[in-house]
């Protein structure tokens, strides 16, 4: 929920156990507690998409949890930010963006000691993005009020034995049926793609094409469609926000109508509000979202969304179910 200050100093103050989102200078306003927090103006509500520096998005963890754990890792131990969850819950993770950290995450994650194995959620925290290359994300760790630009924070929550965690991803993109995309190397950006086994210059390629740089890469792991979103194509260099892998097979995402519409029918029906929910600030800007639902579920619209991996474009949630 979408909360006034003087609310979350209520709920801290409490006990509960938070993970909270909004302007850097409403954290650190925020009292020691069992909290942490990263910085983005972007939120969905029930009322709608909105911006704003004037509120702080609370998500409460269940109350049927028996315990949370706060750590903070640097780019040398965020290896091990899946074996620190509990064996019955979930973790919540928030990396700043922009940092070394996100960058490592991003191009390491799936590889990191019993990811998949734990669910492990969260974001990319971000800023308004008219302020870009003028400030900077930042992470909180509520236990001191510590705020870190190169550090990640993460909430790990334990369930009793009755429930347990689920995590669902919302992609409403699919892949088209054209042209087959490779990449040689791992990373955020490209100058040459492999297209059909051909290889080509991949901006004179999306020039030639008039393809929509709006539209995301997908690739299917293991049946699901992980997106990867564009950031930019110009220079000769094309950027993505989250890495491109080598051997990967990538195809442009089809052109999708109402974004509004396309998330309200993704979402199972019958889905409570989850215990964890974020969306990306993408899907907030290209789908004009500002004052428009996408859905039930609410929370930060944020600079990459966490799925045991980094993506793109897409809606996360974690519901808790009874065993």
């Amino acid at each position: 929920m979408l909360s006034k200050l003087e609310t979350v100093v209520q709920l801290v103050e409490s006990g509960k156990s938070l993970i909270l989102a909004g302007d850097e200078a409403l954290l650190r306003e925020v009292p020691s507690g069992k909290w942490i927090g990263g910085t983005i103006p972007y939120f969905m509500t029930e009322a709608g998409g909105i911006a704003t520096r004037e509120s702080i998005f609370v998500q409460e963890v269940p109350e049927s949890a028996v315990g949370t754990r706060i750590d903070t890792y640097t780019e040398q131990g965020i290896a091990n930010v899946a074996n620190h969850g509990s064996d019955n819950g979930y973790t919540v993770l928030i990396i700043p963006a922009f940092s070394a950290i996100h960058e490592k995450y991003a191009l390491e994650a799936a590889s990191y000691e019993d990811m998949f194995l734990k669910v492990v959620t969260g974001w990319i925290s971000g800023i308004l993005l008219d302020e870009i290359g003028k400030s900077s994300p930042r992470v909180f760790d509520g236990r001191t009020g510590a705020v870190y630009g190169d550090r990640a924070v993460a909430m790990h929550i334990d369930l009793p034995p009755n429930q347990h965690a689920q995590l669902g991803i919302v992609n409403i993109f699919e892949p088209d049926d054209g042209d087959e995309l490779q990449f040689e190397r791992n990373g955020f950006s490209t100058v040459e793609c492999l297209v059909n086994g051909q290889r080509l210059n991949f901006l004179e390629y999306i020039q030639t094409h008039g393809i929509d740089t709006r539209l995301p890469l997908i690739a299917n792991y293991m049946g699901t469609g992980v997106n990867v979103s564009i950031q930019s194509a110009d220079a000769g260099i094309v950027k993505f926000y989250a890495p491109v892998f080598a051997g990967i097979k990538y195809r442009l995402a089809k052109p999708i109508g109402n974004y509004s519409d396309c998330f309200s029918s993704a979402i199972p029906a019958g889905l409570r509000e989850p215990a964890f929910s974020c969306n990306c600030i993408l899907n907030y800007l290209y789908g004009n979202l500002e004052n428009r639902r996408t859905s039930t579920i609410t929370g930060p619209m944020t600079f990459g969304e966490i799925g045991y991996q980094l993506l793109n474009q897409t809606l996360i949630y974690v519901s808790i179910l009874m065993s």
